[in-house]
């Protein structure tokens, strides 16, 4: 049986999860919820004041990342435009929330609908 593999992203974790139980109650059953970024981590979890706080670096604060390699990483990444707040994504932002499933190719149209009327991007 031949099989379609579809990635959408998605700007919300609860768009993704809505998709995800809409696509199981179509009867697909291949699918996955991923968090993707640029870099590693989740970065930090709780409001931190950046002036008087102690956090391991400019990276961590921006971009959400956590770099447990060293401090060499994290100096790199906060050299980065998007760390500063002056760099522009432009409007083609798909999201960080990635929904991967794998569907029977006769159904991917099916599937790709689905998907998309919950806002996913494919």
């Amino acid at each position: 049986m031949k099989e379609r593999n579809i990635l959408a992203g998605f700007k919300t974790i609860e768009a993704a999860e809505k998709a995800a139980q809409s696509l199981r109650q179509a009867g697909f059953e291949t699918i996955q919820i991923a968090h993707i970024g640029q870099y590693p981590g989740d970065g930090l979890e709780e409001i931190t004041n950046p002036i008087t706080s102690n956090f391991p670096s400019l990276a961590t604060l921006t971009q959400a990342g956590d770099f447990p390699n060293g401090r060499d990483a994290s100096v790199l990444a906060a050299a980065g435009p998007d760390a500063s707040g002056m760099a522009d994504r432009g409007v083609e932002n798909i999201g960080n929330i990635l929904l991967t499933a794998v569907v029977p190719e006769e159904r991917g149209d099916e599937a790709v609908q689905i998907i998309e009327s919950f806002g996913g991007t494919i």
